[in-house]
């Protein structure tokens, strides 16, 4: 089996899907004017219509394009996604590689942080800070969802640098007064690559849902249009029981689609790192017939 994760039909998958909705998100601006469309203009003519050649995937009760808000929604949700990932990740790296590497006081109070933020409530503190910051946009939103979600993260690196360091080359350069700055960013974080990776596509997933969260309970920004404002107007305006599922239906199948190709291509970034998991990655099937093929070829009584 190939060494690249891309050879996996459910990570290519992944990886497709995955940058269908960063275009998506790039581009928005561009393809809805191309398309005529506005996420929040109001056709009056078309109260709660169900989809039509003139709105492909319906309006709202407030006769608002369902497409328009879905492509519009995709650059809140996907902005979000990305920055709270990129912050919570760094703050992961900048705490757990640390941690790990130098051990000692220094190792002691990093790890001390990251156990305080873990003992934490994560998801009622979201809330309560995103409700007492309420309206500050999606930039402050990524940066709650990010500054609460890295402590899980940095334990995980702490453990991985611990043992790097402890590796022959490493203590052999240290020996040989390399300097710790070079010995971190050369010898150690090219071997978390593998896992900063996961984790990034891990907290790129756990900021969309936290920002529909945040959304749907009326605690984000409702002047950005993002798939959780998206749910969360049709919780409000009963969707669900007048039948609107057109209305709800796409915002959440982008979010399950997101979720669902992160973890795809988590799969693959896996199956490159650990060799083991490439061994075992193998179909089942091809290892029974070469196991009966072995069976074969031993001759009748040997």
């Amino acid at each position: 089996m190939s060494s690249s994760p891309l050879r996996n039909g459910k990570v290519l998958f992944g990886v497709v899907v995955l940058a269908f909705f960063v275009l998506l998100a790039a581009l928005g601006p561009w393809l809805l004017s191309l398309l005529g469309l506005d996420a929040r203009a109001n056709d009056v003519t078309a109260i709660s219509a169900p989809p039509s050649a003139a709105h492909p995937l319906g309006t709202t009760q407030f006769g608002q394009d369902v497409l328009a808000q879905v492509i519009e929604g995709a650059r809140g949700s996907m902005f979000v996604g990305f920055l709270g990932a990129a912050i919570g990740t760094a703050i992961s790296i900048l705490v757990g590689v640390p941690a790990g590497y130098f051990g000692g006081a220094v190792g002691n109070l990093l790890n001390f942080l990251t156990n305080l933020f873990l003992v934490m409530p994560v998801l009622p503190l979201i809330f309560v800070v995103a409700g007492y910051l309420q309206g500050t946009g999606l930039v402050m939103i990524a940066f709650i969802i990010g500054l609460f979600g890295w402590a899980g993260g940095a334990r995980t690196l702490r453990a991985q640098a611990m043992s790097v360091r402890s590796r022959d080359f490493v203590q052999a350069m240290r020996m040989l007064g390399e300097p710790h700055r070079r010995l971190i960013f050369v010898e150690v974080l090219p071997h978390l690559y593998g896992w900063i990776a996961s984790m990034f596509l891990g907290g790129l997933v756990g900021a969309v849902m936290a920002e529909a969260g945040l959304a749907f309970l009326g605690v984000s920004d409702s002047s950005a249009v993002s798939w959780g404002t998206m749910i969360q107007a049709a919780q409000q305006q009963s969707a669900v029981l007048r039948g609107l599922w057109w209305w709800f239906v796409p915002p959440g199948l982008c979010i399950a689609l997101v979720g669902t190709a992160a973890a795809l291509i988590n799969f693959g970034v896996d199956e490159l790192a650990n060799p083991k998991l490439r061994a075992a990655s193998r179909p089942v099937a091809k290892r029974v017939a070469a196991r009966r093929a072995a069976v074969a070829a031993v001759p009748e009584g040997a």
